[in-house]
């Protein structure tokens, strides 16, 4: 049946007079008896009952009426629906982020989009940024919040920079790292970001260290340092301001700190969705407020 039928349908039963249902229909009554009679036949049973004075519902007619006032009351809420999405913003944002940002950054933002935006929803997946680029490249996501330095062709905008420092809770200058026995607590991460690391030591201790410690989560790897098992080398988003008796010695390379960049990367495409636009606008929004460093 279709909608004009199940209208039909709910304005017969509410007149019970075909004379007056034909009116308010736009219809003649011969009309309006014909598509009765089709439905019946379709439904195998009389609906309504006609004498002199009317119509009057069949047991069979009330099971079906009920049926179509449902139908014709959830057609209204998703037309609705569908005219509140031009001036709101609904759809499910697919996100992938790296681990660290989902962790230490991306809750504060997303915060301010669901309050902004409350009919959206949010599918979240986080992992290592190679991880990450996959899912993007694959389709499975709109937009990907990646660290380092992406290799991806299509929409690419940097979001911050934070430095990375080595963190301890009795050393408080490098000279010091040759001299301690403690180990260096390292995670596991992307390889390039192990890289970047070794490359530093390298070039400023020109040795390895004389222990290290090596876990698999870099929350793991903070806690570690906190209660001083050893020192680490984090980012600066890990790191907060609440943070006591901890030591953070900034990285420096030649002539220039060592940072780590983050970016959101995404198919032009996805641009165009409203519920992507819109977290679009709030991060940058988000980086404004806290005066996060922006290329």
């Amino acid at each position: 049946m279709s909608f004009s039928e199940y209208q039909m349908l709910s304005v017969l039963a509410q007149e019970l007079n075909m004379r007056k249902a034909a009116e308010r229909l736009f219809v003649s009554q011969p009309a309006l008896s014909q598509r009765l009679h089709t439905i019946e036949n379709d439904w195998g049973k009389k609906l309504f009952l006609r004498s002199q004075k009317g119509l009057s519902l069949t047991p069979a007619g009330e099971e079906v009426i009920r049926f179509a006032n449902d139908v014709l009351g959830k057609e209204e809420k998703v037309r609705e629906t569908l005219t509140a999405m031009d001036h709101e913003v609904y759809g499910t944002l697919k996100i992938a982020c790296a681990s660290i940002v989902g962790q230490n950054w991306l809750p504060q933002v997303l915060k301010k989009f669901v309050r902004k935006y409350p009919y959206a929803k949010i599918s979240l997946i986080t992992g290592w940024s190679s991880e990450i680029l996959k899912t993007l490249y694959e389709g499975q996501v709109h937009i990907g919040v990646i660290r380092g330095a992406p290799d991806w062709k299509g929409y690419k905008q940097h979001l911050f920079t934070d430095m990375l420092y080595l963190v301890d809770t009795e050393m408080n200058d490098l000279s010091q790292v040759l001299e301690t026995d403690r180990p260096f607590i390292q995670f596991k991460s992307d390889s390039n970001y192990y890289q970047e690391i070794q490359d530093w030591w390298h070039r400023q201790f020109q040795t390895t260290p004389k222990n290290t410690i090596i876990v698999d989560q870099i929350e793991t790897c903070k806690q570690m340092v906190f209660n001083g098992i050893g020192y680490a080398i984090l980012p600066a988003i890990t790191l907060h301001d609440k943070d006591q008796n901890i030591f953070k010695i900034p990285l420096y390379g030649q002539n220039h700190s060592i940072e780590r960049d983050t970016w959101l990367c995404g198919y032009e495409s996805s641009f165009e969705l409203k519920q992507v636009q819109a977290f679009k606008e709030v991060v940058e929004e988000h980086i404004r407020s806290q005066g996060m460093v922006s290329k």
